[in-house]
């Protein structure tokens, strides 16, 4: 393959302008927090930010709510954490008091019919709690539900006869004292303020602890290395339970077999604490943690915006059409006369040149087509700026990469990392797919470097 780099005139000194156009990313706040003083906005901590992975920056609806792309975790102005504090044998758990207790937060390890361990939480001053799941109910601070793969139209994105995601997946814990702690545990307190994990669900005893996994499991994955500087790789997927435990995958998703105890003595990375970068896998949907201190080093969406802007500067022509190519900033389907759009650029997958929209080398009744400037044969897709800054471990140089089958573009070690990075599919398979998109990627290596005209060297 012939590979150019892809160098725009007018670039300047890229350390000085990441630093002054990069310095947080930006993102929705939770509706919880709309509700507070917008003047005391800019003086809250903020813990950090999870991510769909599989939208680009945003629901095909648009984000409304506690449904959106990106969920936004701040101190909260009054803690709502809890933490353990007893528990004991009950002949009929759903009787408890416990569990009747509306305003007692408690988990039921139903053990046979006629027994049950129940745990009872106390309010803990010294953490804030946040629930993840499909729910709609008033406990979700963030609803999350199944990504379906492709660009996302319409108002529903997608269909999935049936959710695999659980209704209150999972919790996140952060440490009011010390924002850059976050701790994850599987499962979350439903309107009751319970958690039941049923007979048939995977639990044991050791000791005088008890511990449970979910049916479908949250699963984690910490980056190998500082996620935003270009040098991470993606890390080793382990099973966090409900009380923090972390994990070997089962032999299944949802065997009744859990795996093997992952000791945190010699491996300091394996916790529930989130790292930034760690993918969060509720089956169905994807996760991805940004922390505070990752954002600062972030590209905004500005600045990502700024990356589009200056290449359509450069104006990029199509080789055939000579007419000038205009990148866009989200997906276009077709253009103001409702043909196809003669400024949008098409990639050749196979070689990385980018063209317009032409039949020059295009055979009838074929997907595939032929290169004008090296004749290579294959398919063509359009090209679309990924612009969720979330997604990015770099900010350049520009030289732009894009997925192969999507198009989605990016910079080239944020494309070759996600390339990289294995997300957990159906019962026990992993498949690599596009962040902004959330398409299977095809091929190896998955992507290719774009080569415009007009922009090279």
């Amino acid at each position: 393959m012939v590979c150019v780099d892809v160098r725009v005139v007018g670039w300047g000194c890229w350390s000085s302008r990441f630093c002054c156009a990069c310095c947080r990313s930006d993102g929705a706040e939770s509706p919880l927090d709309e509700k507070a003083d917008l003047a005391d906005k800019g003086t809250r901590v903020k813990y950090g930010e999870l991510v769909i992975l599989g939208y680009n920056g945003f629901l095909p609806p648009g984000d409304r709510g506690r449904k959106r792309s990106k969920y936004v975790l701040y101190k909260r102005q009054e803690p709502n954490g809890v933490k353990r504090s007893k528990h004991y044998v009950v002949k009929t758990p759903h009787n408890s008091q416990a569990i009747l207790d509306s305003q007692q937060h408690s988990i039921s390890y139903t053990l046979s019919r006629n027994q049950a361990i129940i745990v009872e939480y106390m309010p803990d001053d010294e953490t804030d709690m946040f629930q993840i799941g499909r729910s709609s109910e008033s406990p979700i601070d963030f609803v999350v539900v199944d990504t379906v793969a492709g660009e996302k139209t319409g108002d529903s994105g997608g269909k999935v006869v049936q959710s695999t995601i659980s209704r209150f997946a999972c919790r996140i814990l952060a440490d009011r004292a010390n924002p850059g702690v976050a701790r994850i545990y599987a499962a979350g307190f439903d309107s009751s303020r319970n958690i039941f994990l049923g007979e048939k669900a995977t639990k044991w005893q050791e000791g005088r602890d008890i511990d449970g996994l979910t049916t479908n499991g949250i699963l984690l994955m910490h980056p190998q290395g500082s996620f935003c500087g270009g040098g991470s790789e993606p890390g080793v997927w382990r099973e966090v339970s409900v009380c923090g435990g972390i994990y070997s995958l089962r032999e299944s998703r949802s065997a009744q077999k859990k795996g093997r105890a992952v000791s945190t003595s010699q491996v300091e990375e394996v916790t529930n604490v989130l790292q930034d970068g760690t993918l969060i896998d509720l089956c169905g949907a994807t996760l991805l943690w940004r922390s505070a201190e990752g954002l600062e080093k972030s590209p905004t969406k500005d600045y990502l915006e700024n990356l589009v802007d200056k290449l359509n500067a450069g104006r990029p022509v199509c080789p055939v059409g000579l007419n000038t190519l205009v990148i866009p900033r989200k997906a276009s389907y077709t253009g103001p006369d409702g043909g196809a759009d003669k400024q949008q650029p098409y990639v050749y997958l196979n070689c990385g040149h980018v063209q317009g929209s032409h039949d020059w080398g295009h055979e009838k009744n074929s997907h595939t087509r032929t290169c004008p400037l090296c004749t290579k044969v294959g398919p063509v897709q359009k090209l679309c700026m990924g612009i969720e800054p979330a997604f990015y471990v770099d900010a350049g140089p520009p030289v732009f990469f894009a997925f192969n089958p999507c198009g989605h573009m990016a910079t080239e070690k944020t494309v070759k990392y996600w390339a990289s990075v294995m997300i957990p599919h159906g019962t026990n398979a992993f498949e690599s797919f596009c962040p902004f998109c959330a398409t299977p990627l095809e091929g190896f290596p998955g992507y290719v470097r774009l080569i415009f005209q007009d922009n090279v060297d």
